[in-house]
């Protein structure tokens, strides 16, 4: 848990990516910062245009905030085995706590489809633990990436009950998207104990106003209010895209005998579900049971969902909340996993490597189906291979694929530029989309090649029919192994024979052969598969090896310059763990920087830029990959089998990695020389590299 001290009179900065928590409903996701605020978020799904995305924008990008104002000071960090975030200021004066959450179903936490219309709902709970607390919420919408004006509105809220006191909502309109925001008022101290019922609770009041923050370049007015709550008082605040039922104004609220029920508790609950009942399922009555309800079914759905792990080795604290981050980036309808729930975010501050990975690679396949396999998530593994097949029956004309997907099963995903936001501390340009979609990297092969085998082994067995496009597939890998690509960096300079797309051809063709004969499918040209699989294997010993340095190089072109990727050597059994090709590279890997190698503070690096130009442009800096590094755990524990050395380097350097993970234990895409996370978070692929590490070293170590 992040502790942070926070000034309510300060100019509002940037908050770092790494001080962020992340909540989601399997359809989106929103990132909270540790003041407070909703920092990022598409509605409705994953890859839809932004209505709050300061952290790329301070001024515009739009926001969300809840705040003290006293001095204080923030921590955040989740609810026990669950994706329910929690920020709590605490100071002398007093202690409030906001619990952000996305609602879901209570029942079963798999991905079964469920009929849930209250999906688009954003809650902010904020509840007053101690003393009393001036508070100040601002909700500044900025629809479509900042790009569309929008009206507010601040009108009667019908949705409330028809018992209490008049209040109203706001609502905001866009050219194509209409929210609204309402609240609803509680006394934890009466739910909690019903003696309090007879004692005096100091109330508290909300009263929406006008925010006008056009100077700073909002395209529409924004709404705040200014509150105090007191020991025990709850003000939840609800965020919801309009529903499409139309609402029905609640006539009792204008009948003589509301005054009467008033003060008859059984009347009083006659009037409220006679009031829910003319509500549609979309827009029901907004009561403070209902906002109760909604928190503990979301939270029991989490911790029923990650009670159904198998997981019982060492770090399973870490292993579970990479589980829960995984499943926050599970698109349930039809069940790509996302890169990523964020996009533009820099992979240098001040650089131009600023991505959109909102979209779901097929180079990621593999890593997340042995992941969700190994923690028994079979639901989980099944619905992902279904959005793999069906991508497998929308091969091109040649027979290959994109190297990514929309999350929706579509290929478009045109690159553009949004000039108007000035990037995260001045990172630009903010992309949306991404270019690289139709970029040939051959190695994707391999990893689908490997995650169709894992699947067929320990899942669901594989079908004829998807037998027959996997042999039109690796069909069309021999026809182009021979091919350069842009390999997994998704380098934008000339293609280049990298050995690790070569390694990863080479496992797409022998996973097939596994499956042939696993399955004893028909297979006409086994031979031909046999033979370009060993020569394949051959070429990359000969002239992926630099002979004068001992160690595999970037490229048959670059042989001098060191390249992490092939640290998967022995993780898709290209080479056993002790080869002495591969113990060579390992080691010249793990060697510092100023002798030649990736490594520094036990952190890997990809490459080294100044030798190998990617064509990308901007500053790489020192930063290392989260992916790398545990990559380098696993190969170093794999080998340490054999020679003990390796194994108490890996355990080091896997214990090392975990301390750079965030107050949530979240990790980023990438790690500064200082220490701080970079690039677009929460990303997927770390944290199934970092489940499948913690699994195999702890296996080796003898933890099952």
């Amino acid at each position: 848990m992040l502790s942070t001290k926070y000034n309510h009179g300060d100019e509002r900065d940037y908050v770092d990516i790494q001080d962020h928590g992340l909540i989601g409903n399997l359809h989106t996701a929103a990132m909270i910062s540790v003041d407070g605020s909703v920092e990022s978020y598409c509605v409705p799904d994953f890859d839809s245009p932004s209505i709050f995305a300061r952290i790329l924008d301070k001024n515009k990008g739009g926001h969300f905030s809840i705040m003290p104002q006293i001095k204080c000071t923030a921590k955040q960090g989740y609810l026990p085995s669950s994706n329910v975030l929690a920020t709590k200021f605490l100071s002398n004066e007093g202690v409030v706590s906001i619990t952000d959450f996305l609602p879901r179903k209570k029942g079963h936490g798999g991905l079964h489809k469920t009929n849930h219309p209250l999906q688009n709902w954003l809650i902010r709970r904020v509840e007053v633990i101690r003393g009393s607390v001036p508070i100040r919420m601002e909700c500044a919408p900025a629809f479509n990436y900042a790009r569309d004006e929008h009206t507010t509105e601040f009108v009667n809220d019908d949705s409330i009950s028809p018992l209490g006191s008049p209040q109203n909502k706001v609502v905001f309109r866009s050219k194509n998207l209409s929210m609204d925001l309402r609240y609803v008022v509680d006394s934890s101290l009466e739910r909690q104990a019903p003696e309090h019922a007879n004692k005096p609770i100091k109330s508290c009041a909300v009263k929406f106003e006008e925010l006008d923050l056009r100077e700073k370049g909002h395209l529409g007015l924004s709404a705040t209010a200014n509150f105090t709550l007191h020991e025990g008082n709850v003000v939840t605040f609800i965020l919801r895209d309009l529903p499409h039922s139309p609402s029905r104004s609640n006539s009792l609220t204008e009948n003589a005998l509301l005054n009467e029920a008033r003060s008859k508790e059984e009347e009083q609950e006659a009037v409220l579900r006679g009031a829910s009942a003319l509500r549609p399922k979309d827009d029901p009555l907004l009561t403070a049971d209902l906002a109760n309800e909604l928190l503990e079914q979301t939270n029991d759905f989490w911790t029923s969902w990650i009670n159904r792990s198998t997981y019982t080795g060492l770090w399973r604290e870490a292993v579970h909340r990479s589980a829960l981050a995984l499943k926050l980036l599970t698109y349930e309808p039809t069940g790509a996993i996302v890169a990523s729930p964020t996009f533009s975010l820099p992979e240098f501050i001040g650089g131009t490597r600023n991505w959109d990975y909102r979209a779901s690679w097929i180079r990621d396949a593999s890593f997340t189906l042995y992941a969700l396999i190994r923690l028994g998530f079979t639901d989980e593994a099944n619905a992902y291979m279904d959005f793999i097949y069906k991508r497998l029956e929308d091969k091109n004309p040649d027979g290959s694929l994109q190297i990514m997907y929309t999350i929706h099963g579509g290929r478009d995903l045109v690159e553009f530029e949004l000039d108007h936001l000035d990037g995260h501390k001045g990172s630009k340009p903010v992309r949306v989309g991404n270019g690289a979609a139709d970029h040939l990297q051959l190695d994707i092969y391999g990893e689908l090649m490997d995650c169709i085998y894992l699947s067929n082994k320990f899942g669901r067995p594989i079908g004829y029919d998807v037998w027959v496009s996997i042999r039109e597939m690796i069909e069309y890998v021999i026809r182009n192994y021979k091919r350069p690509d842009l390999s997994i960096w998704e380098v934008r300079s000339a293609p280049q024979n990298f050995v690790y797309s070569k390694v990863m051809m080479w496992v797409a063709i022998d996973r097939g052969l596994r499956l042939a004969d696993k399955r004893s499918f028909p297979c006409p040209r086994r031979n031909e598969w046999l033979q370009t699989r060993d020569e394949l294997y051959e070429e990359i010993m000969t002239k992926g090896w630099n002979k004068e340095k001992g160690y595999f190089g970037q490229s048959y072109e670059n042989l001098d310059v060191l390249d992490a990727s092939l640290l998967v050597m022995p993780l898709v059994f290209f080479a056993c763990p002790t080869e002495p090709r591969f113990l060579a590279t390992l080691r010249a890997i793990m060697k510092s920087p100023e002798q030649g190698g990736l490594t520094a503070n036990n952190l890997v690096f990809r490459y080294d830029t100044t030798k190998a130009h990617d064509g990308v442009g901007g500053e790489e800096g020192m930063r290392a990959f989260s992916l790398t590094t545990l990559w380098a755990v696993e190969a170093l524990g794999r080998a340490g089998k054999y020679e003990p050395d390796l194994l108490n380097k890996a355990v080091t350097v896997f214990e090392d990695f975990l301390g750079f993970g965030n107050h949530c234990g979240l990790f980023s895409e990438e790690i500064s020389a200082a220490g701080e996370g970079l690039g677009n978070a929460v990303q997927g692929f770390t944290h199934v590299t970092l489940i499948s590490a913690a699994y195999n070293l702890s296996r080796t170590l003898g933890h099952r």
